[in-house]
């Protein structure tokens, strides 16, 4: 729930907030069973949730962006990707135009390093042969 929580927070856009207030089907929003103890004091609420969740469930791949968090997940022995690594693989199997989702991206509150955008660009133009 604490995600859920976070993406309902006050700070984030009414469109994540319309969202997450009415999920499509294939959402599922899980109870933690039992948070782990050896997470990090730093990371945020949802992310510990999502951490502990993702370990009780033997996820085979967690999505995750904040550094921290993503270290904190492979601590526990759990496969991270970023939402660059999704979008690319999303576009490397024809699902959507990787270039524009990135130029997209790039419009809202999204932050990386425009070094790793166009790393991900470069190999993405490498991978399709253009």
């Amino acid at each position: 729930m604490g995600v859920k929580d976070e993406l309902m927070a006050e700070q984030n856009y009414v469109l994540i907030q319309s969202w997450i207030a009415a999920p499509p089907d294939w959402v599922t929003i899980q109870l933690v069973p039992q948070l782990l103890d050896n997470l990090p004091a730093k990371l945020g609420r949802g992310e510990r949730e999502a951490i502990s969740l993702a370990a009780s469930l033997q996820a085979s791949l967690m999505i995750l962006d904040d550094w921290e968090a993503r270290q904190a997940a492979l601590a526990q022995g759990l496969t991270v990707t970023g939402l660059l690594g999704v979008l690319f693989k999303a576009g490397t199997e024809g699902l959507l135009d990787f270039p524009n989702a990135i130029g997209r991206l790039q419009q809202t509150s999204f932050r990386a390093s425009p070094i790793l955008i166009q790393q991900f660009l470069d190999r993405y133009a490498q991978v399709m042969g253009q």
